[in-house]
């Protein structure tokens, strides 16, 4: 089969991405494409790269990148301007922290209403257009997409009628109701309530769960030095009310380290602040797991009492010592107090970091185990082998 994986990236990412990387918004779009695999952040090439090692002809659009869209569309003939800079894109929609700090609390009530009015990511006619293209050139049997929001049911059904490929899409999240997602021949999420509410509004859908690729491990510079204590990579914001809490908490007791987003939606009272080591991304932040003697995992509040975050595969799958929230399905991904820590309050988790930083040999064996279970239970290559037994496939 020829399988296409539709996704989208963080507008700072794609900031820092060509920031590092000069002229790279001018080049090919391979070049592109390969600088922005290369950088191993989100999911990078692991789906395509998977589905071609079993056998099928696979290749990734991100259809927010303005920079690889008119790469293309330029070596194939169609007339498109070429975007600004990167650094000027990002700057246009900057957000002032004291404003972040004043709407974090009522983001969750803004949200559902953001996506009913219209206000959610969405493509501009010259992008639709030329995905479109992209789509049409590609020729695709089945189309993975991961981005349910800026290519919505709308452009879903018009990317349908393109050769009439098996469509699946991918969400973490529950989607806004009164869409019609019957354009879809699967619905596949990590969330039993995504899945149950699709289900609900009469369409197929699925659990898979996230991944770990350890091709990664072939690829990434010699691993550091473990000189962190404890760290958190991540965002924090108003959707992560129990994260933000447990990080304090930690914060006040231990030197931690803390990589991510979101820092300016919270006061400057916070002791995060004094934690903050920056973003990192993909490269970066598996080495900064890696330099970790312990890292932690709290789950987006919204998730309620289900694991399944990408950062409990990337931990574990890089061999960092894992202690993350307890859910009610943590025993069927990993074993609590071998493969994985997992902790029920912010008092708990405190124990359970000073018991391991004390314990070097306890702390390793967990780590050794985790990574074992990841490479064993968790990989892109099982996920997509799932994938193509639902879509009938294999």
């Amino acid at each position: 089969m020829r399988v296409l994986i539709l996704n989208a990236d963080y507008q700072r990412f794609l900031a820092w991405l060509y920031r590092r990387n000069p002229g790279l918004d001018g080049a090919f779009y391979d070049a592109q494409m390969a600088a922005r695999n290369a950088s191993l952040f989100g999911v990078a090439n692991f789906y395509s790269r998977n589905f071609a090692a079993a056998g099928h002809f696979a290749a990734d659009i991100h259809v927010n990148n303005p920079w690889m869209r008119a790469a293309w569309a330029r070596e194939h003939g169609l007339s498109v301007a070429q975007p600004p800079s990167p650094d000027a894109s990002v700057q246009r929609q900057a957000i002032p922290g004291w404003l972040l700090r004043a709407v974090a609390p009522f983001k969750p009530l803004l949200r559902p209403l953001a996506r009913k009015v219209g206000l959610s990511p969405r493509l501009d006619a010259e992008a639709e257009k030329i995905l479109l293209a992209q789509i049409e050139d590609f020729k695709p049997d089945l189309i993975l997409n991961q981005d349910l929001f800026h290519v919505d049911t709308r452009l879903a059904r018009r990317i349908k009628q393109i050769g009439r490929p098996i469509l699946l899409g991918q969400v973490g999240i529950v989607p806004s109701r009164g869409e019609d997602w019957s354009v879809y021949d699967l619905l596949i999420s990590q969330i039993s309530a995504v899945v149950d509410s699709f289900r609900a509004q009469g369409v197929r859908s699925e659990m898979i769960h996230l991944a770990f690729e350890p091709g990664i491990l072939d690829v990434l510079p010699p691993a550091p030095e473990r000189n962190n204590d404890v760290s958190f990579v991540g965002a924090i914001s108003a959707d992560h009310q129990q994260r933000v809490a447990q990080l304090e908490a930690v914060a006040q007791k231990h030197d931690l380290k803390l990589y991510g987003s979101g820092l300016d939606s919270l006061p400057a009272s916070s002791p995060l602040h004094r934690c903050y080591q920056g973003e990192v991304w993909g490269v970066e932040m598996y080495q900064a797991l890696r330099a970790s003697r312990l890292t932690l995992n709290s789950h987006i509040d919204i998730v309620g009492r289900e694991a399944g975050n990408a950062r409990m595969f990337e931990a574990t799958g890089v061999g960092t010592c894992l202690l993350t929230d307890y859910k009610d399905n943590l025993h069927t991904l990993f074993d609590d107090g071998r493969e994985v820590a997992a902790w029920r309050s912010v008092d708990d988790c405190l124990a359970l970091i000073n018991r391991y930083l004390a314990n070097e040999d306890e702390r390793r064996a967990i780590a050794a185990a985790g990574q074992a279970r990841t490479l064993s239970t968790h990989t892109f290559r099982q996920r997509i082998d799932h994938i193509l037994r639902l879509a009938g496939q294999s």
